[in-house]
């Protein structure tokens, strides 16, 4: 059963690197505007879910702050990337830069909003199974990526297009109208794509044995 926690974990890195490259693309959905990574960043919510599920909270933990660090990574070596000189032959050094020419902003908003949110996901899921039941597992799963993910897509729209007051001249800084459209689709799509995936939870047997409240049930009481 280590199989299924090593490729959970290869699956949550893997979502998180092309949803934060896709991030940089605003696109226009069903006359919405909607962030190109929003179809793919929400199944890492309960691919999270299955590494705490199979490989338990601590490591789900590192697991968050090591995809940070890999994301950080990836932008500080596009950016390296973008400032040697391209050869000539090649002619496409100025297409190059406007697609993949990381924007700071974007991605420091996505990676801030992706610890938060995900470490309070670990959290919720924990306090749920510990807490309430392990019974009903997509009830878990359903929770804790109803709590976390409006907080990383409000995160995300203002800290990475809102006018906020530090960044009032930024050229990346959209309407607020446009901000909370940002908001609302990517709300929606993000929780269609955690309840599409939601089934990924029973790709490992439960490490809980027994149900929170029968364990309470039969544990003799002090005295």
């Amino acid at each position: 059963m280590a199989r299924v926690g090593v490729i959970a974990v290869a699956a949550y890195a893997g979502a998180q690197v092309i949803s934060q490259v896709t991030s940089l693309k605003i696109g226009v959905v069903a006359d919405r505007s909607v962030d190109m990574g929003t179809f793919i960043y929400p199944i890492t919510f309960t691919l999270r879910d299955v590494v705490h599920k199979a490989l338990g909270r601590h490591l789900a933990r590192t697991l968050i702050l090591a995809s940070a660090a890999v994301n950080l990574f990836l932008a500080a070596y596009l950016t390296f990337t973008d400032s040697v000189q391209s050869d000539p032959a090649w002619g496409l050094g100025r297409q190059w830069h406007q697609v993949l020419g990381p924007i700071w902003r974007i991605v420091v908003a996505s990676i801030i909003a992706m610890v938060v949110s995900e470490l309070i996901d670990t959290e919720v899921y924990h306090w749920f199974v510990t807490r309430i039941t392990t019974r009903i597992q997509w009830a878990r799963v359903l929770v804790s990526n109803a709590v976390s993910v409006p907080v990383d897509n409000v995160l995300f729209a203002v800290g990475a297009f809102g006018a906020l007051p530090f960044l009032a001249d930024d050229p990346g800084t959209l309407p607020w109208a446009t901000v909370w459209s940002i908001f609302w689709v990517n709300l929606a799509v993000k929780g269609l794509v955690s309840l599409a995936s939601m089934p990924f939870i029973y790709l490992r047997p439960d490490r809980y044995p027994a149900p929170v409240a029968a364990v309470r049930r039969t544990t003799p009481s002090p005295g």
